[in-house]
């Protein structure tokens, strides 16, 4: 069984009538009146914000800023030993694009629609984001690389994201995610082959020589 389930689960069964009530409160402005009215349990609503993307297993601010309000010490540790547990688990590719995307949210700005749109993120979509995140920009951003990440799945790569930023003329940021890449010394093949046998910092350092012109094919 998925660790993640797992470990809401566990947190389900840990809280009381009152703390589940307390939970409803705090996501009133992230779930519907009427799916909150439909939560029985911890699970049904840990199942709501999974379905509407509020939380995953490689995002879990959401159940920690919960917990951290019951001040349930004893569920933060479970969640603290889930979270070091996956970190181990996560392939090197997935480091790179986690890392690719914090310096991209510290970084891209009011910039990030032109960005989705190159990324092929759809209006309607981008949209929704902005209804989703109305006064956080950073969440905007993030948000946007996560529905490009589901579209593309194993083609979404680092090298990718770098072409997209130097088409919309985000050299900079482009600059400081290769940077970062050869900083760390990573040299994990990039997932779509692209590269070959090459390193990451390699093959996006070559994305520079290569110059990508505005909507060059992936």
């Amino acid at each position: 069984m998925d660790p993640f389930l797992v470990l809401l689960h566990s947190v389900s069964t840990g809280l009381s009538n009152d703390e589940l009530t307390e939970l409803k409160f705090l996501c009133r402005s992230r779930v519907g009146k009427r799916k909150l009215e439909r939560v029985q349990s911890g699970l049904d609503l840990f199942n709501v914000l999974l379905e509407q993307n509020e939380l995953d297993s490689e995002h879990t601010e959401l159940l920690r800023e919960l917990l951290v309000s019951l001040r349930r010490q004893d569920l933060l540790q479970r969640l603290d030993s889930f979270e070091a547990g996956a970190a181990g688990r996560v392939p090197p590719e997935e480091r790179d694009l986690r890392a690719a995307f914090d310096i991209i949210c510290d970084n891209v700005g009011k910039d990030w629609r032109r960005l989705a749109r190159h990324l092929k993120v759809t209006d309607v979509k981008i949209d929704a984001i902005e209804e989703k995140y109305p006064r956080n920009l950073t969440e905007q951003v993030r948000e946007s690389l996560r529905v490009w990440k589901s579209t593309k799945r194993e083609d979404a790569t680092v090298s990718h994201l770098v072409r997209a930023l130097r088409a919309c003329q985000l050299n900079l940021v482009a600059d400081l995610i290769v940077e970062d890449q050869q900083a760390r010394g990573l040299e994990d093949e990039d997932v779509s082959g692209r590269g070959g046998g090459s390193s990451i910092a390699g093959s996006l350092t070559s994305c520079d020589s290569d110059g990508p012109t505005l909507g060059a094919p992936w």
